[in-house]
């Protein structure tokens, strides 16, 4: 498990330019100051050429240095991707070609970078209830190849699969053969609502035949949120959640809250007549950031493995410091613009503020 490191920038202003409402300040204790010496003669000299002593003069204390006011605030990182009208990556671009907006106000880039190396925690969330029997042992070997392809050396990925509840196969690990391992360890479950599980690591409602929303709001909130850098999670389900206790919002705020980027490999089953969740998979993926990239066979399902393993190495990385300096726990909107004509952006929606 990755430590987390403290996302914050340090800006250092004159004591008196700032206020002191709404941040977390400290200050730097100045130097001691020397007491001030009793008046008298100080050390005695040689005796000077007339055979008089000199007193040398009073080693007069060092100057009092106004110490800085430290503001500490916390920087807030968008991970962006461009692709133009024939869907494809765009990797050219620089500082100058974005924009980004905080609640309408633009914000001052202070960081950006095009990070392909950066390390990535991944969270991979299987669907194993009965509606995914069809397609089931072809997602595992999509699944198994991805994880070997997208990770590289200081990567990490987590398995769960969910259905009636959540189980955590795999914990955060570099050691491809353990996911792998893991992967094909899941099953689809044979059991309908109202039947008896045995609750994994995490479990939950059991009333239900598919808690979708649980399995994403766990992985953020309990998984996700305690690690450091980039951070998403890739799902295969066919979008469908009729058992959660927790709702979308619950599971979407989760996701802004812990930085999750949510892509969506949602399985199309064609003989579905009801139930098929394409609007819920595409409010996740939109308001986090990522995509839906709809599947209905072997071929498909490969091809959106490679599109989620590009996009993931081929981000834009913005950080600014937010104009806005209150702690209130607030939700903010986040909009990103790309000087570029004919391009597709695709970035988190939104983050929640510090509290105090």
């Amino acid at each position: 498990m990755r430590s987390p490191s403290i996302a914050a920038g340090i800006i250092t202003l004159a004591l008196a330019a700032w206020p002191a409402a709404n941040w977390m300040m400290s200050r730097a204790s100045a130097a001691p100051v020397p007491a001030a010496q009793e008046a008298g003669p100080g050390p005695m000299t040689p005796p000077s050429s007339n055979g008089q002593s000199t007193t040398a003069p009073q080693q007069q204390p060092p100057p009092l240095v106004q110490q800085p006011l430290q503001v500490r605030t916390a920087i807030v990182n968008v991970f962006v991707t461009v692709r133009d009208h024939h869907n494809g990556i765009v990797s050219d671009l620089g500082k100058d070609d974005f924009k980004v907006y905080e609640d309408g106000a633009e914000q001052k880039l202070a960081y950006f970078s095009k990070e392909v190396d950066m390390p990535i925690t991944l969270g991979l969330l299987m669907d194993t209830s009965g509606s995914m029997s069809h397609i089931f042992v072809a997602e595992q070997d999509a699944a198994t190849r991805f994880v070997r392809e997208v990770m590289r050396k200081r990567d990490e990925a987590m398995v769960i699969s969910f259905d009636t509840d959540s189980n955590l196969l795999a914990d955060f690990t570099e050691d491809q053969s353990e996911l792998d391992s893991a992967i094909h360890r899941a099953q689809v479950s044979a059991v309908g609502v109202g039947g008896v599980v045995t609750p994994g690591p995490i479990p939950q409602n059991q009333s239900g035949g598919t808690n979708l929303f649980d399995a994403v709001y766990l992985a953020c909130n309990d998984k996700l949120a305690g690690e450091a850098g980039r951070k998403a999670i890739v799902m295969l389900t066919d979008g469908e959640d009729n058992g959660s206790t927790y709702t979308e919002q619950d599971a979407i705020a989760a996701a802004q809250r812990a930085d999750a980027v949510i892509h969506v490999v949602l399985i199309r089953d064609l003989m579905a007549t009801e139930g098929y969740g394409v609007g819920i998979a595409e409010r996740m993926a939109e308001q986090t950031g990522g995509r839906v990239i709809p599947v209905h066979n072997d071929k498909s399902l490969e091809k959106a493995f490679d599109e989620i393993s590009e996009e993931l190495r081929s981000q834009y990385v913005l950080g600014y410091y937010p104009s806005n300096s209150a702690r209130d726990g607030t939700f903010r909107k986040i909009k990103v613009e790309v000087s570029r004509p004919d391009t597709k952006v695709l970035a988190r929606k939104g983050y929640f503020a510090p509290m105090h």
